[in-house]
Protein backbone atom coordinates (compact mmCIF):
# COMPACT_ATOMS: atom_id res chain seq x y z
CA UNK A 1 0.00 0.00 0.00
CA UNK A 2 0.98 3.61 -0.77
CA UNK A 3 1.61 5.79 2.23
CA UNK A 4 1.24 9.62 2.09
CA UNK A 5 4.75 11.00 2.65
CA UNK A 6 3.13 14.24 3.83
CA UNK A 7 2.43 11.42 7.43
CA UNK A 8 6.21 10.26 7.16
CA UNK A 9 7.65 9.57 10.46
CA UNK A 10 11.05 10.17 12.17
CA UNK A 11 10.03 7.26 13.87
CA UNK A 12 10.71 5.28 10.60
CA UNK A 13 8.82 3.98 7.54
CA UNK A 14 5.23 3.30 8.51
CA UNK A 15 3.70 0.22 7.83
CA UNK A 16 0.70 1.55 6.23
CA UNK A 17 -1.77 4.32 5.94
CA UNK A 18 -3.14 3.74 9.53
CA UNK A 19 0.48 3.13 10.82
CA UNK A 20 1.46 6.73 9.19
CA UNK A 21 -0.99 8.46 11.14
CA UNK A 22 -0.55 6.98 14.42
CA UNK A 23 2.85 7.44 13.80
CA UNK A 24 2.81 11.22 12.77
CA UNK A 25 0.36 11.67 16.35
CA UNK A 26 3.30 10.59 18.54
CA UNK A 27 5.74 13.21 16.54
CA UNK A 28 3.33 16.11 17.22
CA UNK A 29 2.10 14.96 20.99
CA UNK A 30 5.97 14.33 21.67
CA UNK A 31 7.62 17.28 19.81
CA UNK A 32 4.99 19.78 21.50
CA UNK A 33 4.95 18.44 24.85
CA UNK A 34 5.39 21.59 26.76
CA UNK A 35 2.12 22.97 24.88
CA UNK A 36 0.46 19.97 25.23
CA UNK A 37 0.92 19.77 28.83
CA UNK A 38 -0.47 23.30 29.20
CA UNK A 39 -3.33 22.80 27.39
CA UNK A 40 -4.25 19.41 29.46
CA UNK A 41 -4.24 20.97 32.63
CA UNK A 42 -6.15 24.30 31.38
CA UNK A 43 -8.49 21.64 30.01
CA UNK A 44 -8.56 19.63 33.19
CA UNK A 45 -8.59 22.69 35.44
CA UNK A 46 -11.51 24.35 33.32
CA UNK A 47 -13.89 21.46 33.42
CA UNK A 48 -13.68 20.55 36.95
CA UNK A 49 -13.33 24.41 38.00
CA UNK A 50 -16.98 23.85 40.12
CA UNK A 51 -15.92 20.45 42.01
CA UNK A 52 -15.57 20.80 45.29
CA UNK A 53 -11.91 19.86 45.19
CA UNK A 54 -11.07 22.84 43.53
CA UNK A 55 -13.06 25.39 45.34
CA UNK A 56 -11.68 24.42 48.32
CA UNK A 57 -8.37 25.15 47.97
CA UNK A 58 -9.68 29.05 45.96
CA UNK A 59 -8.39 28.05 42.45
CA UNK A 60 -11.46 30.53 41.42
CA UNK A 61 -11.41 29.09 37.57
CA UNK A 62 -7.76 29.71 37.49
CA UNK A 63 -6.02 27.31 34.86
CA UNK A 64 -2.08 28.66 34.86
CA UNK A 65 0.54 26.54 35.90
CA UNK A 66 1.77 28.94 38.76
CA UNK A 67 -1.78 29.02 40.79
CA UNK A 68 -1.80 25.91 39.83
CA UNK A 69 1.39 24.89 42.08
CA UNK A 70 1.02 27.17 44.49
CA UNK A 71 -2.50 26.21 45.63
CA UNK A 72 -3.09 22.72 45.10
CA UNK A 73 -1.02 20.60 47.75
CA UNK A 74 1.06 17.43 46.56
CA UNK A 75 -1.24 14.48 47.87
CA UNK A 76 -1.50 10.91 48.22
CA UNK A 77 -4.49 8.18 48.67
CA UNK A 78 -4.51 8.27 52.47
CA UNK A 79 -5.54 12.71 51.59
CA UNK A 80 -8.23 11.73 49.45
CA UNK A 81 -9.29 8.58 51.06
CA UNK A 82 -12.37 10.67 52.81
CA UNK A 83 -13.90 11.88 49.32
CA UNK A 84 -13.24 8.70 47.70
CA UNK A 85 -15.16 7.14 50.23
CA UNK A 86 -18.11 9.54 49.78
CA UNK A 87 -18.46 8.96 45.82
CA UNK A 88 -18.06 5.03 47.09
CA UNK A 89 -21.39 5.55 49.53
CA UNK A 90 -23.20 7.03 46.50
CA UNK A 91 -22.43 10.56 46.77
CA UNK A 92 -23.16 12.28 43.40
CA UNK A 93 -22.35 15.60 43.43
CA UNK A 94 -19.14 16.92 41.57
CA UNK A 95 -16.74 16.07 44.43
CA UNK A 96 -13.31 15.30 42.24
CA UNK A 97 -14.43 15.51 38.90
CA UNK A 98 -17.33 17.53 36.90
CA UNK A 99 -18.12 14.38 34.85
CA UNK A 100 -20.19 11.47 36.60
CA UNK A 101 -17.58 9.38 38.46
CA UNK A 102 -18.10 6.00 35.94
CA UNK A 103 -16.49 3.50 38.16
CA UNK A 104 -13.69 2.28 40.64
CA UNK A 105 -10.42 1.21 39.14
CA UNK A 106 -9.17 -1.33 41.88
CA UNK A 107 -5.31 -0.59 42.72
CA UNK A 108 -2.66 -2.36 44.49
CA UNK A 109 -2.84 -2.34 49.02
CA UNK A 110 -3.15 0.69 50.63
CA UNK A 111 -1.55 1.38 54.28
CA UNK A 112 -4.35 -0.21 55.54
CA UNK A 113 -3.89 -3.21 53.81
CA UNK A 114 -6.85 -3.33 50.92
CA UNK A 115 -7.18 -2.51 47.91
CA UNK A 116 -6.94 1.22 46.49
CA UNK A 117 -10.57 2.88 44.62
CA UNK A 118 -9.24 4.78 41.74
CA UNK A 119 -12.25 7.53 40.42
CA UNK A 120 -12.61 7.06 36.73
CA UNK A 121 -14.82 8.46 34.37
CA UNK A 122 -15.86 6.85 30.97
CA UNK A 123 -14.07 9.23 28.38
CA UNK A 124 -10.77 7.13 29.74
CA UNK A 125 -11.78 4.38 27.73
CA UNK A 126 -11.28 6.34 24.78
CA UNK A 127 -8.19 7.51 25.94
CA UNK A 128 -6.76 4.31 26.85
CA UNK A 129 -7.52 2.98 23.68
CA UNK A 130 -5.64 5.66 22.22
CA UNK A 131 -2.84 4.82 23.72
CA UNK A 132 -3.55 1.02 22.50
CA UNK A 133 -3.95 1.82 18.93
CA UNK A 134 -0.30 3.13 19.00
CA UNK A 135 1.36 0.01 20.13
CA UNK A 136 1.49 -1.80 17.11
CA UNK A 137 2.04 0.84 14.28
CA UNK A 138 5.41 1.32 16.64
CA UNK A 139 6.34 -2.64 17.18
CA UNK A 140 5.94 -2.81 12.88
CA UNK A 141 8.96 -0.85 12.54
CA UNK A 142 10.88 -3.10 13.87
CA UNK A 143 8.89 -6.40 13.74
CA UNK A 144 6.94 -6.89 10.00
CA UNK A 145 4.23 -9.52 8.84
CA UNK A 146 2.76 -9.02 12.19
CA UNK A 147 -0.25 -8.98 10.16
CA UNK A 148 0.19 -12.34 8.24
CA UNK A 149 -0.82 -14.29 11.78
CA UNK A 150 -2.07 -14.01 15.58
CA UNK A 151 -0.92 -12.93 18.86
CA UNK A 152 -1.34 -15.83 21.46
CA UNK A 153 -1.98 -13.58 24.75
CA UNK A 154 -3.06 -15.49 28.00
CA UNK A 155 -5.73 -12.31 28.98
CA UNK A 156 -7.70 -12.76 31.62
CA UNK A 157 -10.54 -10.73 34.00
CA UNK A 158 -10.42 -10.38 37.46
CA UNK A 159 -13.39 -10.34 40.26
CA UNK A 160 -15.34 -7.23 40.96
CA UNK A 161 -17.27 -5.66 43.11
CA UNK A 162 -19.97 -2.87 43.85
CA UNK A 163 -19.16 -0.02 46.36
CA UNK A 164 -22.11 0.38 48.44
CA UNK A 165 -23.43 3.42 46.17
CA UNK A 166 -23.81 1.21 43.34
CA UNK A 167 -20.90 1.72 41.88
CA UNK A 168 -18.32 -1.00 39.80
CA UNK A 169 -14.81 -1.56 41.58
CA UNK A 170 -12.76 -3.83 39.61
CA UNK A 171 -8.75 -3.90 38.19
CA UNK A 172 -8.13 -1.68 34.94
CA UNK A 173 -7.51 -4.19 32.81
CA UNK A 174 -10.90 -5.94 33.75
CA UNK A 175 -12.75 -2.45 32.89
CA UNK A 176 -11.00 -2.72 29.86
CA UNK A 177 -11.91 -6.42 28.52
CA UNK A 178 -15.45 -5.95 29.74
CA UNK A 179 -15.79 -2.58 27.68
CA UNK A 180 -17.39 -2.14 24.02
CA UNK A 181 -13.74 -0.53 23.25
CA UNK A 182 -12.60 -4.55 23.49
CA UNK A 183 -15.57 -6.39 23.23
CA UNK A 184 -16.45 -4.60 19.76
CA UNK A 185 -13.26 -3.46 18.59
CA UNK A 186 -13.13 -3.87 14.54
CA UNK A 187 -11.37 -5.91 12.62
CA UNK A 188 -7.35 -5.22 12.09
CA UNK A 189 -5.54 -7.99 11.17
CA UNK A 190 -2.64 -6.43 13.54
CA UNK A 191 -4.63 -7.30 16.21
CA UNK A 192 -5.85 -11.07 16.06
CA UNK A 193 -5.78 -13.07 18.82
CA UNK A 194 -5.77 -16.79 19.28
CA UNK A 195 -8.08 -16.34 22.21
CA UNK A 196 -11.85 -15.81 21.94
CA UNK A 197 -13.37 -13.29 23.70
CA UNK A 198 -15.62 -15.80 25.50
CA UNK A 199 -12.24 -17.53 26.91
CA UNK A 200 -10.94 -14.17 28.27
CA UNK A 201 -14.01 -13.19 30.03
CA UNK A 202 -14.33 -16.43 31.59
CA UNK A 203 -14.79 -15.35 35.36
CA UNK A 204 -13.27 -18.82 36.11
CA UNK A 205 -9.49 -18.78 35.92
CA UNK A 206 -8.56 -22.40 35.03
CA UNK A 207 -11.48 -22.27 32.59
CA UNK A 208 -9.90 -19.59 31.00
CA UNK A 209 -6.97 -20.47 30.68
CA UNK A 210 -7.63 -23.97 29.78
CA UNK A 211 -9.57 -22.79 27.16
CA UNK A 212 -7.06 -20.00 25.48
CA UNK A 213 -3.66 -22.71 26.02
CA UNK A 214 -6.33 -25.08 23.94
CA UNK A 215 -6.79 -22.52 21.35
CA UNK A 216 -3.06 -21.34 21.11
CA UNK A 217 -2.17 -25.03 20.41
CA UNK A 218 -4.53 -25.35 17.44
CA UNK A 219 -3.83 -22.76 15.88
CA UNK A 220 0.54 -22.96 16.85
CA UNK A 221 1.50 -22.57 13.62
CA UNK A 222 -0.56 -19.31 13.14
CA UNK A 223 1.19 -17.62 16.12
CA UNK A 224 3.91 -14.70 15.50
CA UNK A 225 3.89 -13.50 19.38
CA UNK A 226 3.05 -14.63 22.63
CA UNK A 227 2.41 -13.07 25.96
CA UNK A 228 0.70 -11.91 29.13
CA UNK A 229 0.56 -8.32 30.87
CA UNK A 230 3.20 -9.59 33.06
CA UNK A 231 6.28 -12.39 32.85
CA UNK A 232 4.55 -13.98 35.54
CA UNK A 233 1.45 -14.38 34.01
CA UNK A 234 2.84 -15.98 30.79
CA UNK A 235 4.97 -18.34 32.80
CA UNK A 236 2.20 -19.43 34.63
CA UNK A 237 0.36 -20.55 31.17
CA UNK A 238 3.77 -22.65 30.52
CA UNK A 239 2.80 -24.24 34.52
CA UNK A 240 -0.19 -24.66 33.27
CA UNK A 241 0.84 -26.46 30.05
CA UNK A 242 3.44 -28.85 32.18
CA UNK A 243 0.16 -29.61 34.71
CA UNK A 244 -2.68 -30.30 32.04
CA UNK A 245 -0.94 -31.34 28.64
CA UNK A 246 -2.77 -34.86 28.46
CA UNK A 247 -6.29 -33.29 29.01
CA UNK A 248 -5.29 -30.91 26.19
CA UNK A 249 -3.85 -33.60 23.92
CA UNK A 250 -7.02 -35.46 24.40
CA UNK A 251 -9.24 -32.64 23.92
CA UNK A 252 -7.74 -32.30 20.34
CA UNK A 253 -7.27 -35.81 19.57
CA UNK A 254 -11.26 -36.28 20.40
CA UNK A 255 -12.36 -32.87 19.28
CA UNK A 256 -14.47 -32.83 22.54
CA UNK A 257 -13.98 -30.16 25.11
CA UNK A 258 -13.16 -30.90 28.66
CA UNK A 259 -15.87 -31.65 30.99
CA UNK A 260 -14.26 -29.20 33.78
CA UNK A 261 -14.98 -26.31 31.74
CA UNK A 262 -18.59 -25.53 32.03
CA UNK A 263 -19.10 -22.11 31.08
CA UNK A 264 -22.11 -21.99 28.59
CA UNK A 265 -20.62 -19.54 26.03
CA UNK A 266 -16.67 -20.64 26.42
CA UNK A 267 -18.61 -24.27 25.56
CA UNK A 268 -20.59 -23.02 22.71
CA UNK A 269 -17.81 -20.93 21.17
CA UNK A 270 -15.57 -23.68 21.02
CA UNK A 271 -18.46 -25.66 19.56
CA UNK A 272 -17.55 -24.08 16.30
CA UNK A 273 -13.62 -24.23 16.84
CA UNK A 274 -12.43 -27.45 18.07
CA UNK A 275 -12.57 -30.62 15.55
CA UNK A 276 -10.50 -33.58 16.00
CA UNK A 277 -7.09 -33.77 15.08
CA UNK A 278 -5.03 -36.79 15.74
CA UNK A 279 -1.56 -35.58 14.46
CA UNK A 280 -1.80 -32.82 16.00
CA UNK A 281 -2.30 -34.46 19.84
CA UNK A 282 0.44 -37.10 18.81
CA UNK A 283 2.75 -33.61 18.53
CA UNK A 284 1.90 -32.02 21.54
CA UNK A 285 2.27 -35.49 23.60
CA UNK A 286 5.76 -35.80 21.69
CA UNK A 287 6.59 -32.64 22.85
CA UNK A 288 5.67 -32.39 26.05
CA UNK A 289 6.06 -35.97 27.97
CA UNK A 290 9.98 -35.58 27.60
CA UNK A 291 10.33 -33.46 30.35
CA UNK A 292 12.60 -31.52 28.38
CA UNK A 293 10.99 -27.84 28.68
CA UNK A 294 13.65 -25.56 27.54
CA UNK A 295 12.77 -23.63 24.15
CA UNK A 296 9.15 -25.35 24.66
CA UNK A 297 7.78 -22.01 23.08
CA UNK A 298 9.77 -22.22 20.10
CA UNK A 299 9.33 -25.71 19.50
CA UNK A 300 5.05 -25.96 19.72
CA UNK A 301 5.07 -21.78 18.48
CA UNK A 302 7.68 -22.24 15.86
CA UNK A 303 7.01 -18.65 14.33
CA UNK A 304 7.09 -16.66 17.46
CA UNK A 305 9.22 -13.60 16.58
CA UNK A 306 8.96 -12.07 20.58
CA UNK A 307 7.29 -12.26 23.73
CA UNK A 308 5.04 -9.56 25.06
CA UNK A 309 5.29 -9.31 28.33
CA UNK A 310 6.12 -6.52 30.92
CA UNK A 311 9.91 -7.56 32.34
CA UNK A 312 10.69 -4.48 34.06
CA UNK A 313 10.32 -3.55 37.70
CA UNK A 314 9.63 -6.59 39.87
CA UNK A 315 8.91 -8.34 36.98
CA UNK A 316 12.90 -8.65 35.83
CA UNK A 317 13.26 -11.19 38.06
CA UNK A 318 11.44 -13.70 35.88
CA UNK A 319 13.68 -13.03 32.56
CA UNK A 320 16.03 -15.93 32.81
CA UNK A 321 13.32 -18.60 33.15
CA UNK A 322 11.62 -16.98 30.12
CA UNK A 323 14.89 -17.15 28.47
CA UNK A 324 14.89 -20.79 29.08
CA UNK A 325 10.88 -21.80 28.06
CA UNK A 326 11.22 -19.42 24.87
CA UNK A 327 15.58 -20.35 23.71
CA UNK A 328 16.21 -16.56 24.20
CA UNK A 329 13.37 -14.72 22.26
CA UNK A 330 13.60 -11.01 22.80
CA UNK A 331 11.21 -9.54 24.95
CA UNK A 332 8.94 -6.55 24.79
CA UNK A 333 7.65 -4.02 27.28
CA UNK A 334 5.27 -1.99 25.19
CA UNK A 335 3.48 0.09 27.39
CA UNK A 336 3.72 2.27 30.94
CA UNK A 337 0.17 2.17 32.58
CA UNK A 338 -0.97 2.15 35.97
CA UNK A 339 -5.28 2.57 37.29
CA UNK A 340 -4.74 5.78 38.19
CA UNK A 341 -3.27 6.86 34.60
CA UNK A 342 -2.36 5.28 30.91
CA UNK A 343 0.93 6.97 31.04
CA UNK A 344 3.27 6.11 27.60
CA UNK A 345 4.90 3.78 25.22
CA UNK A 346 8.04 2.53 24.65
CA UNK A 347 8.72 3.60 21.27
CA UNK A 348 12.01 1.02 20.83
CA UNK A 349 10.10 -2.31 21.96
CA UNK A 350 12.91 -4.69 20.85
CA UNK A 351 15.14 -3.54 23.22
CA UNK A 352 17.05 -5.59 26.03
CA UNK A 353 14.68 -5.06 29.21
CA UNK A 354 17.67 -3.48 31.59
CA UNK A 355 17.87 -0.83 28.53
CA UNK A 356 13.63 -0.36 28.39
CA UNK A 357 12.14 2.78 28.70
CA UNK A 358 9.08 4.72 28.16
CA UNK A 359 8.23 7.93 26.41
CA UNK A 360 5.51 10.04 28.80
CA UNK A 361 2.54 10.68 26.12
CA UNK A 362 1.69 14.57 27.40
CA UNK A 363 -1.81 14.32 26.35
CA UNK A 364 -2.89 11.74 28.76
CA UNK A 365 -2.76 13.73 31.88
CA UNK A 366 -0.61 16.57 33.41
CA UNK A 367 2.97 15.31 34.69
CA UNK A 368 5.04 16.51 37.18
CA UNK A 369 8.10 14.70 39.05
CA UNK A 370 9.52 15.09 42.85
CA UNK A 371 12.93 14.76 42.57
CA UNK A 372 14.12 11.39 43.68
CA UNK A 373 17.45 11.25 46.34
CA UNK A 374 18.28 7.22 45.97
CA UNK A 375 19.41 7.52 49.30
CA UNK A 376 15.99 7.51 50.71
CA UNK A 377 15.64 11.22 52.09
CA UNK A 378 13.59 13.36 49.87
CA UNK A 379 13.61 17.21 51.29
CA UNK A 380 10.94 19.19 50.20
CA UNK A 381 11.38 21.34 47.15
CA UNK A 382 9.98 22.67 43.91
CA UNK A 383 8.15 19.55 41.43
CA UNK A 384 9.59 19.73 38.14
CA UNK A 385 7.50 19.76 34.99
CA UNK A 386 7.63 17.48 32.32
CA UNK A 387 9.97 18.76 29.84
CA UNK A 388 12.54 20.16 32.85
CA UNK A 389 13.50 16.65 33.90
CA UNK A 390 17.25 15.97 33.75
CA UNK A 391 19.10 12.82 31.68
CA UNK A 392 20.42 10.07 34.73
CA UNK A 393 17.78 11.98 37.70
CA UNK A 394 15.17 9.53 39.11
CA UNK A 395 11.79 11.12 40.22
CA UNK A 396 8.56 9.91 41.59
CA UNK A 397 5.85 10.62 39.33
CA UNK A 398 2.86 12.84 40.31
CA UNK A 399 -0.33 13.09 38.26
CA UNK A 400 -3.21 15.56 37.42
CA UNK A 401 -5.91 13.54 35.43
CA UNK A 402 -8.94 14.63 33.84
CA UNK A 403 -11.00 12.07 36.48
CA UNK A 404 -10.27 14.36 39.13
CA UNK A 405 -6.73 13.28 40.85
CA UNK A 406 -4.83 16.57 41.03
CA UNK A 407 -1.35 16.61 41.75
CA UNK A 408 -1.14 12.44 43.06
CA UNK A 409 1.88 10.94 44.39
CA UNK A 410 1.45 7.56 42.26
CA UNK A 411 4.59 5.99 43.98
CA UNK A 412 6.69 4.96 41.27
CA UNK A 413 9.99 5.46 40.91
CA UNK A 414 11.74 6.89 37.11
CA UNK A 415 15.01 7.48 35.78
CA UNK A 416 15.53 10.03 33.22
CA UNK A 417 17.74 8.06 30.13
CA UNK A 418 16.53 10.46 26.95
CA UNK A 419 14.27 12.52 25.10
CA UNK A 420 12.10 11.79 22.06
CA UNK A 421 11.50 14.97 20.50
CA UNK A 422 11.22 17.05 24.10
CA UNK A 423 9.56 14.18 25.57
CA UNK A 424 11.47 12.70 28.45
CA UNK A 425 11.85 8.53 28.53
CA UNK A 426 11.92 7.00 31.75
CA UNK A 427 13.12 3.60 32.96
CA UNK A 428 10.59 1.87 35.54
CA UNK A 429 13.54 1.60 38.78
CA UNK A 430 10.89 0.84 41.21
CA UNK A 431 7.64 1.52 43.58
CA UNK A 432 8.20 3.46 46.66
CA UNK A 433 8.01 1.46 49.05
CA UNK A 434 7.08 -1.79 47.73
CA UNK A 435 9.34 -5.41 49.89
CA UNK A 436 7.53 -8.13 47.98
CA UNK A 437 6.31 -8.46 44.47
CA UNK A 438 5.48 -11.60 42.43
CA UNK A 439 2.60 -10.67 40.29
CA UNK A 440 0.14 -7.78 41.16
CA UNK A 441 0.53 -8.24 44.86
CA UNK A 442 2.92 -5.30 46.48
CA UNK A 443 3.79 -6.00 50.37
CA UNK A 444 5.80 -3.46 51.85
CA UNK A 445 7.76 -3.67 54.80
CA UNK A 446 5.24 -2.67 57.85
CA UNK A 447 2.66 -5.23 56.29
CA UNK A 448 5.26 -8.11 56.50
CA UNK A 449 6.09 -6.70 60.27
CA UNK A 450 2.94 -6.87 60.85
CA UNK A 451 2.39 -10.36 59.74
CA UNK A 452 5.24 -11.63 61.26
CA UNK A 453 4.02 -9.70 64.99
CA UNK A 454 0.39 -11.54 64.02
CA UNK A 455 2.21 -14.69 63.55
CA UNK A 456 4.59 -15.20 65.92
CA UNK A 457 1.61 -15.07 68.67
CA UNK A 458 1.31 -18.73 67.86
CA UNK A 459 5.05 -19.39 69.53
CA UNK A 460 4.04 -17.58 73.08
CA UNK A 461 2.68 -21.08 74.22
CA UNK A 462 6.09 -22.60 73.35
CA UNK A 463 8.14 -19.69 75.05
CA UNK A 464 9.64 -18.72 71.77
CA UNK A 465 10.06 -15.65 69.85
CA UNK A 466 11.18 -14.34 66.60
CA UNK A 467 14.58 -12.51 67.29
CA UNK A 468 15.19 -11.50 63.70
CA UNK A 469 13.94 -11.87 60.16
CA UNK A 470 13.97 -10.98 55.91
CA UNK A 471 12.47 -12.51 53.05
CA UNK A 472 12.87 -12.67 49.51
CA UNK A 473 10.54 -13.16 46.31
CA UNK A 474 11.36 -16.93 45.05
CA UNK A 475 10.46 -17.06 41.61
CA UNK A 476 12.28 -20.22 40.81
CA UNK A 477 8.70 -21.78 41.79
CA UNK A 478 5.66 -21.40 39.38
CA UNK A 479 3.85 -19.45 40.76
CA UNK A 480 6.39 -17.83 42.91
CA UNK A 481 6.08 -17.43 46.66
CA UNK A 482 7.47 -15.32 49.70
CA UNK A 483 10.26 -16.86 51.78
CA UNK A 484 10.60 -15.64 55.58
CA UNK A 485 13.72 -16.43 57.08
CA UNK A 486 13.28 -16.44 60.81
CA UNK A 487 15.44 -17.02 63.85
CA UNK A 488 13.84 -18.42 66.62
CA UNK A 489 14.85 -17.80 70.58
CA UNK A 490 13.56 -20.93 72.53
CA UNK A 491 13.16 -21.63 75.97
CA UNK A 492 12.88 -24.96 75.68
CA UNK A 493 14.35 -27.13 73.03
CA UNK A 494 11.74 -29.89 74.68
CA UNK A 495 8.86 -27.77 74.63
CA UNK A 496 10.01 -25.60 71.39
CA UNK A 497 6.98 -25.33 68.48
CA UNK A 498 6.63 -28.54 66.72
CA UNK A 499 5.94 -28.81 62.60
CA UNK A 500 2.32 -28.14 62.64
CA UNK A 501 2.38 -25.11 64.40
CA UNK A 502 5.32 -22.94 62.61
CA UNK A 503 2.88 -24.32 59.23
CA UNK A 504 -0.03 -22.46 60.78
CA UNK A 505 2.51 -19.40 61.28
CA UNK A 506 3.03 -19.90 57.37
CA UNK A 507 -1.11 -19.37 56.85
CA UNK A 508 -1.34 -16.73 59.86
CA UNK A 509 1.41 -14.47 58.23
CA UNK A 510 -1.29 -14.59 54.58
CA UNK A 511 -4.04 -13.65 56.70
CA UNK A 512 -2.46 -10.70 58.03
CA UNK A 513 -1.38 -9.39 54.33
CA UNK A 514 -3.51 -6.90 52.00
CA UNK A 515 -6.54 -8.73 49.85
CA UNK A 516 -4.15 -8.05 47.09
CA UNK A 517 -1.87 -10.35 48.01
CA UNK A 518 -4.96 -13.03 49.27
CA UNK A 519 -6.80 -13.16 45.62
CA UNK A 520 -3.47 -13.95 43.82
CA UNK A 521 -3.42 -16.88 46.41
CA UNK A 522 -7.20 -17.35 46.15
CA UNK A 523 -8.51 -16.82 43.42
CA UNK A 524 -6.05 -15.83 40.08
CA UNK A 525 -3.52 -18.86 41.20
CA UNK A 526 -0.41 -15.90 40.61
CA UNK A 527 1.18 -16.72 43.99
CA UNK A 528 2.28 -19.90 45.72
CA UNK A 529 1.94 -20.96 49.74
CA UNK A 530 4.32 -18.47 51.74
CA UNK A 531 7.04 -21.16 53.10
CA UNK A 532 9.21 -19.85 56.34
CA UNK A 533 12.50 -20.97 56.78
CA UNK A 534 13.75 -21.62 60.11
CA UNK A 535 17.35 -20.52 60.45
CA UNK A 536 20.56 -21.56 62.78
CA UNK A 537 20.63 -19.42 65.74
CA UNK A 538 23.69 -16.24 65.00
CA UNK A 539 22.80 -16.92 61.28
CA UNK A 540 21.43 -13.18 61.62
CA UNK A 541 25.09 -12.19 63.38
CA UNK A 542 26.96 -13.96 60.39
CA UNK A 543 24.52 -11.65 57.80
CA UNK A 544 25.55 -8.60 59.78
CA UNK A 545 29.67 -9.86 59.23
CA UNK A 546 29.47 -10.41 55.97
CA UNK A 547 27.81 -7.11 55.30
CA UNK A 548 30.72 -5.38 57.29
CA UNK A 549 32.67 -7.15 54.89
CA UNK A 550 31.55 -5.45 52.01
CA UNK A 551 32.10 -2.03 53.21
CA UNK A 552 28.68 -1.47 55.92
CA UNK A 553 29.33 0.55 58.49
CA UNK A 554 28.78 -1.20 62.32
CA UNK A 555 27.40 1.80 63.50
CA UNK A 556 24.51 2.47 60.84
CA UNK A 557 24.05 -1.45 59.96
CA UNK A 558 20.06 -2.22 59.57
CA UNK A 559 18.72 -6.38 59.05
CA UNK A 560 17.55 -5.97 55.54
CA UNK A 561 13.96 -6.86 55.63
CA UNK A 562 14.15 -7.89 51.61
CA UNK A 563 17.34 -9.97 50.29
CA UNK A 564 17.88 -10.65 46.77
CA UNK A 565 21.36 -10.61 46.42
CA UNK A 566 22.75 -13.79 45.60
CA UNK A 567 25.29 -14.80 47.90
CA UNK A 568 23.17 -13.59 50.76
CA UNK A 569 20.28 -15.72 49.86
CA UNK A 570 23.22 -18.53 49.38
CA UNK A 571 24.13 -17.90 52.93
CA UNK A 572 20.66 -18.01 54.60
CA UNK A 573 19.89 -21.33 52.89
CA UNK A 574 22.88 -22.98 54.14
CA UNK A 575 21.50 -22.16 57.89
CA UNK A 576 18.05 -23.47 57.39
CA UNK A 577 17.07 -26.03 59.75
CA UNK A 578 13.69 -26.48 58.74
CA UNK A 579 10.92 -25.11 56.35
CA UNK A 580 7.14 -24.70 56.69
CA UNK A 581 4.26 -23.59 54.36
CA UNK A 582 0.63 -22.64 54.69
CA UNK A 583 -1.00 -26.05 54.56
CA UNK A 584 -4.57 -23.87 53.50
CA UNK A 585 -5.78 -20.49 51.79
CA UNK A 586 -6.10 -17.19 53.34
CA UNK A 587 -9.52 -15.70 53.91
CA UNK A 588 -10.78 -13.73 50.78
CA UNK A 589 -13.79 -13.12 49.22
CA UNK A 590 -14.97 -10.41 46.50
CA UNK A 591 -16.77 -8.57 49.52
CA UNK A 592 -14.31 -7.90 51.65
CA UNK A 593 -12.39 -5.94 49.27
CA UNK A 594 -15.15 -3.77 49.39
CA UNK A 595 -13.71 -1.89 52.64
Amino acid sequence: MAVDSNLSSTLGPPACEKDAKALKFIEEMTRNADAVQQNVLAEILTRNSDTEYLRRFGLDGATDRETFKSKLPVITYEDLQPEIQRIANGDRSPILSAHPISEFLTSSGTSAGERKLMPTIREELDRRQLLYSLLMPVMNLYVPGLDKGKAMYFLFVKSETKTPGGLLARPVLTSYYKSDHFKSRPYDPYNVYTSPNEAILCPDSFQSMYTQMLCGLLDRLSVLRVGAVFASGLLRAIRFLQMHWPRLAHDIETGSLDQQVTDRSVRNCMDGILKPDPVLARFIRGECESNNWEGIITRIWPNTKYLDVIVTGAMAQYIPTLDYYSGGLPMACTMYASSECYFGLNLNPMSTPSEVSYTIMPNMAYFEFIPHDPSGRDPPQDLVDLVDVQIGKEYELVVTTYAGLCRYRVGDILRVTGFHNSAPQFHFVRRKNVLLSIDSDKTDESELQKAVENASKLLSPYETRVVEYTSYADTSTIPGHYVVYWELLVRDPSNGPRHEVLDRCCLEMEESLNSVYRQCRVADNSVGPLEIRVVKSGTFEELMDYAISRGASINQYKVPRCVNFTPIVELLDSRVVSAHFSAGLPHWTPERSRR
